[in-house]
Order: C-alpha cells, then sequence, then structure tokens
C-alpha cells in the first residue's frame, strides 16, 4: 500500500484540514446553538467520524485504483472522476455547513452528494465490492448529516420549529 494508499487515504482529508485552517474560530459550537437538536453529535464527534469517514472513502478509491491497473488512463476517467467530483461537492458541503453555516445550501449538496455516492458505488461494485460497501457507512453518516442540516435549516426559516428551554412555551 506505500506510498500511493497513503496518499489516497490522506487526500480526502484536505478539504476539511483547509476548513478548519481558514475558519477554526467558526467551527466549535455550531450545533451549540439554541437550536441545538438532542441527537446532534458533539463537535468532536463530527470531526472524528468525518475523519474516520474520508479515511474509509479514501482506501476505498485506493482498491478501485489498484484493481484498475494504477495509473491514471482512460478507464480510471470515470470511476475516479466520479469521486474527485463527489469529494470537491463534500468539502463545498463541509464549508457550508461548518464555516457559512447555511445549512439549507448545505443540504442541497449533501443531497446531490447522496446521488454521486450511490452512483459511485454501483460503478466501483464491479471494480471491488470492498471499496463499494466500504461506502455504506458514508452514506449512513449523509443520512444524519442532511438531517442535522435540514432541522437547522427549517428551524431558521420557522422559529416556532425550534427546541424551547424546558418549562417555556413557544409562542
Amino acid at each position: 500500500m506505500w506510498p500511493q494508499g497513503v496518499i489516497f487515504v490522506a487526500l480526502p482529508q484536505m478539504g476539511p484540514i483547509l476548513v478548519g485552517l481558514l475558519a477554526p474560530h467558526r467551527l466549535s459550537g455550531w450545533c451549540d446553538s439554541l437550536r441545538k437538536l438532542p441527537w446532534c453529535p458533539p463537535y468532536k464527534v463530527l470531526l472524528l467520524v468525518w475523519t474516520a469517514i474520508y479515511s474509509v472513502m479514501g482506501y476505498a478509491s485506493y482498491l478501485v485504483w489498484k484493481n484498475m491497473g494504477g495509473g491514471f488512463g482512460r478507464p480510471l476517467a470515470l470511476p475516479l472522476g466520479l469521486y474527485i467530483v463527489q469529494l470537491a461537492i463534500s468539502w463545498t458541503a463541509l464549508i457550508l455547513f461548518f464555516t457559512v453555516h447555511t445549512p439549507g445550501l448545505a443540504l442541497l449538496h449533501l443531497l446531490l452528494l447522496y446521488g454521486l455516492v450511490v452512483s459511485m458505488a454501483l460503478i466501483w461494485h464491479p471494480i471491488n465490492k470492498l471499496a463499494a460497501l466500504l461506502l455504506l457507512p458514508y452514506l449512513a453518516w449523509l443520512t444524519v448529516t442532511a438531517s442535522i442540516a435540514y432541522r437547522l435549516w427549517r428551524d431558521s426559516l420557522c422559529p416556532e420549529h425550534q427546541l424551547q428551554p424546558t418549562g417555556e412555551k413557544s409562542g
């Protein structure tokens, strides 16, 4: 696996690292507002899960690359091209969600991302079954993230849906 595998595993981490460097003051506390969802994971858990997901996804892309003979020829254009596009959309969703705090736009990107990851899994399956299966946790995590984005977006449009502190009634 050395050194190509390490590069494939490290590449997806570049987006979150860049987000962290560009806006470190805007990252922590994003889910600690009055609209906090009871099932929203703590910030550090979100970072840990995204890191794990990106690492697994990077390893899966390495498996596809290796099974297709390595290099970057025409046969790899679709499987790895889709991977690069979804990676860019994923990084954009992170920026929209964690630094710009626009959950509605992040939700649109996450829904697009969901379709791209499903497409990737279908294209990767004949090439490497394990690589396709390794995308399943990513799909599950996108579901969680999209549900958080949806609730934050909905609450920003309809303040009456916001969670109220115990003992207070809305409206």
